[in-house]
Parts: structure tokens; C-alpha cells; sequence
């Protein structure tokens, strides 16, 4: 395969996502490699499926560090010791610092799973199925400094039916998160993607 970007993941949780950005990333979906997988949390199920897939893994407490700022200057120093040139939010349960996303600007994706900007936050699915809309999906999207609110990547569409639960819709969702992520990533590797205020531009051919 023929790597020309590094991506680095941050996780919390199970890490779905970021095995199926690694799958993408193996079968040349995506031209890049996940090189460092970092956590916030020890326990995180994501780090034992990262070490599956050969990944390399960082664990950063949040709690060893007196400001948010500070645990982010960790992080970023891993990251930048791999040369990632992306950095795509998986499950991270974290909100960054401003220093953070301002070291990585229009670098730093998030997906969500609903069709932002409508239930931003935690429980998504919940938010969905309580409220009784009748399309819900997921949303991939540049990190600004508010929560769920950067420019928006991508959006997929999932229908909510009648007997839905949180879980039922989330398992839906979940399948495609796992299709539309690697394929905003693809788009940034393949300098496809261009900010232009709160719209983000998919472009034909790579910007010059």
C-alpha cells in the first residue's frame, strides 16, 4: 500500500471505529495507517482490539494531569512523535482544549451518531428515539472548540422505526459510522476536502 498519511486515534471505549478505520486503512480504502492509538482511560476495551491489529498504544490518564490543557500536551506530543497528520476522535469521551484543536487546526475529525447539528452530546440515540424523529444517522465533522459543532464532513441517513430502542437504532447507526468514516478520512488524505467557514467542500480533484 501506498502510505501517504498517518493517522492517530483517540479512544475511550471499545474502539469500533477505530478498527474499522484500521480495516479500511489495510485493504487500501484509505491511503494511510493508523500510528498511534491513544486512550484517556486504562481499562478501555479499544486498547486490547488495537494490540490485535498490530497497533501501537498509548495510555494517558486524564486524571494524572491538573488542566485539561495540560493532559492535551501529552497527547499531542505522542502524536506528534508518530508524525500523524490526522487525528480522528473515536469514542473519545473527552472535550478537547483549546490549545488542542487550535495545534491541529482542520486536522482533527469527530463522528457522531446522529445528524448533527440535532442531539449533540451524550446518548444521541436516546435523544432520538425520546424526541420521536423519524430519520436519525450519523455525521462526521471537523473539532472546533464547541461540542459536536465543527464543520460537517459527511452525513448518513438512518431511518427510526416505531419499535426502536436505544440500542436497536445505535446498532443500525453503528454500521454506518463504521462505512462513513473511512470514507471522510479517505477524502482528507486524498486532499479532497477544502473548509470554507462552516461548509466543508468536496472537491473533484485534489486542491493545488
Amino acid at each position: 500500500m501506498n502510505e501517504t498519511g498517518r493517522i492517530g486515534v483517540l479512544i475511550s471505549g471499545r474502539g469500533s471505529n477505530m478498527e474499522a478505520i484500521a480495516v479500511a486503512c489495510k485493504q487500501g480504502q484509505v491511503p494511510a495507517k493508523i500510528a498511534a492509538v491513544v486512550s484517556n482511560e486504562p481499562g478501555a476495551a479499544g486498547l486490547a482490539r488495537a494490540r490485535r491489529l498490530g497497533l501501537e498504544t498509548d495510555v494517558i490518564p486524564h486524571r494524572a494531569s491538573a488542566t485539561r490543557e495540560e493532559h492535551d500536551r501529552k497527547v499531542a506530543a505522542v502524536l506528534d512523535a508518530k508524525g500523524c497528520t490526522l487525528v480522528c476522535l473515536a469514542g473519545y469521551m473527552r472535550l478537547l482544549s483549546s490549545w488542542f484543536v487550535r495545534h491541529y487546526e482542520g486536522r482533527v475529525m469527530n463522528i457522531h451518531p446522529a445528524l448533527l447539528p440535532a442531539f449533540p452530546g451524550l446518548h444521541a440515540q436516546k435523544q432520538a428515539v425520546e424526541h420521536g424523529v423519524k430519520v436519525s444517522g450519523v455525521s462526521v465533522h471537523f473539532v472546533d472548540e464547541e461540542l459536536d459543532h465543527g464543520p460537517i464532513i459527511l452525513q448518513s441517513a438512518v431511518p427510526v422505526a416505531e419499535d426502536d430502542t436505544e440500542d436497536t437504532l445505535a446498532a443500525r447507526i453503528l454500521v454506518e459510522e463504521h462505512r462513513l468514516y473511512p470514507e471522510a478520512i479517505r477524502l482528507f488524505f486524498e486532499g479532497r476536502l477544502k473548509i470554507e467557514g462552516r461548509r466543508v467542500h468536496i472537491l473533484a480533484v485534489p486542491a493545488r
